[in-house]
């Protein structure tokens, strides 16, 4: 109901008599009703619905403005939390907001919640990715091992993990935004993600099951399902190192990994620690050895422009690459100034 728009009141008074002057204000108000609803609740809203008292009115403005009529109500108001019947029917009309927001009302999941935020605008629609079938994720999690002991546990490790894996697609970056998630979820929704129970798992319940499993092991096997439903062919996929904030612990120094990213979807399809002793530099093909990076192109910053990097994309991998050439290698730098490379392709089958 979040994602949809009530017009309570819509009205042009008597000494106003300019032509289409009614379809024009709602009009430019629909166009721009969405993305004024994100900017000051965070998320944006697919259908706008209003009532027209079909005694008095014909509706003859929304109908002009695009509105769809749907039919007739019950004949029912509401006073504080009751509904009596008071025998005038109304005419329910629609109007959609964005593209296919019809078939996102009737999808199962809602559709991913668009935010300020770049990786919330990046995330992908749920709806279109297997679940419940061969192959999809439910199978991928059933050989994820329960952390907990099975005495009083009432939901499946298998679920928990795939409400919080759905809910990071849609947008979610907590674990309070995974149980707020989780709570949006009609009960056949929850069925498709293996529940057995009409409620969901609590936000306590979601943290402590998370935070107990192997996550390096969960890990390949999400990033494994993704990737077989998600080719990189023709994407591309930025390696890059950070420090978590946070993450440090009796005076050792914080956990760094480096993470290889969908730029498109924002998807992290693989990630490995970067050890005190070490750098980014040997565990970028750790890192990417598992992943099939075929005819995809590898972005990195200036640490990654070295000679085997490169080599080892083209050749071992079969992708693109594009690297970052900065001050610290002034040979580097002069030798494409003086070629005139600024604009030559990364390709592995073009002479040097």
């Amino acid at each position: 109901m979040h994602l949809i728009a009530n017009n309570v009141r819509f009205l042009i008074l008597p000494d106003w008599h300019l032509p289409n002057l009614a379809s024009r204000v709602l009009a430019l108000n629909v166009k721009r009703l969405s993305d004024d609803w994100s900017r000051f609740h965070g998320h944006p809203v697919l259908l706008a619905e209003t009532f027209v008292d079909r005694s008095r009115f014909h509706g003859t403005c929304y109908r002009a403005a695009g509105w769809q009529v749907l039919g007739e109500t019950r004949g029912f108001s509401k006073r504080n939390r009751r509904y009596w019947h008071n025998g005038q029917p109304k005419w329910i009309l629609v109007r959609p907001l964005l593209p296919k927001a019809t078939e996102h009302l009737r999808a199962p999941f809602l559709p991913p919640v668009a935010t300020k935020r770049k990786e919330a605008e990046l995330s992908i629609d749920i709806n279109e990715l297997p679940l419940e079938e061969e192959g999809g994720l439910m199978e991928c999690l059933r050989s994820v091992l329960d952390p907990r002991k099975p005495r009083g546990v009432r939901h499946p490790v298998a679920t928990i993990v795939a409400i919080a894996v759905c809910a990071a697609l849609s947008g979610a970056r907590s674990f309070c935004a995974v149980s707020e998630w989780a709570e949006a979820l009609s009960p056949e929704a929850l069925k498709k993600l293996g529940a057995k129970r009409r409620n969901p798992p609590s936000e306590p319940t979601i943290r402590r099951v998370l935070q107990r499993l192997d996550a390096q092991h969960l890990d390949e096997h999400i990033s494994r399902w993704l990737l077989e439903y998600s080719p990189l062919a023709g994407q591309a996929v930025a390696v890059d190192g950070k420090t978590l904030r946070g993450s440090h612990d009796h005076g050792k120094k914080p956990f760094h990994l480096l993470s290889a990213v969908v730029h498109q979807t924002a998807v992290v399809i693989g990630q490995t620690a970067v050890g005190e002793k070490t750098n980014e530099i040997p565990k970028l093909s750790e890192l990417l050895d598992p992943i099939d990076l075929k005819d995809a192109v590898v972005t990195a910053d200036a640490m990654h422009t070295q000679t085997h990097t490169a080599q080892y994309l083209v050749e071992q991998k079969q992708a693109d690459y594009l690297l970052i050439v900065k001050d610290n290698q002034p040979t580097l730098r002069e030798d494409i100034e003086e070629l005139k490379l600024d604009a030559f392709p990364p390709r592995g089958n073009h002479p040097r």
